[in-house]
């Protein structure tokens, strides 16, 4: 997931839609939200009608399915949010004077791109400046 950050007379920005950063996050869960509905249906689907499911069981089991619905959207409103966040301390860079934490490399940012390992300043000299190891705005 790279979003490019550059200046076109003024500072604006340009970012990909927010579903690289849900289906990310979703990779990294071992059970998502379908897979947890279709056990439910498959368990529904296959008890024993002499001996229905307990209502206490049941009305669990649909606790536990909100539940894990409200924490899958709890999870995408927070990867949106880091996303907008990052994208707009990546714009306000644009046009300043940054240097590198080691010292190394000063000059004007003329873009930033922002990815899942983190921000890269792009210098109007062509050199790059790791946003993640820290730098110093000027």
């Amino acid at each position: 997931m790279t979003t490019p950050v550059s200046s076109v007379g003024g500072a604006s920005t340009s970012q990909t839609s927010s579903a690289s950063a849900t289906s990310a996050v979703a990779s990294t869960n071992t059970l998502s939200y379908d897979d947890f509905l279709n056990l439910l249906m498959t368990e529904l689907q296959h008890q024993d009608p002499t001996q229905p499911m307990d209502p206490t069981q049941m009305v669990s089991q649909l606790a536990t399915v909100s539940e894990v619905g409200q924490s899958v959207q709890t999870n995408h409103t927070l990867s949106a949010m880091l996303t907008s966040s990052s994208l707009s301390q990546a714009e306000s860079m644009i046009g300043r004077t940054i240097t590198a934490s080691d010292g190394g490399t000063t000059g004007v940012v003329s873009s930033v791109t922002v990815s899942s390992t983190g921000a890269t300043a792009t210098l109007t000299d062509g050199s790059q400046v790791s946003l993640s190891t820290g730098a110093t705005v000027q």
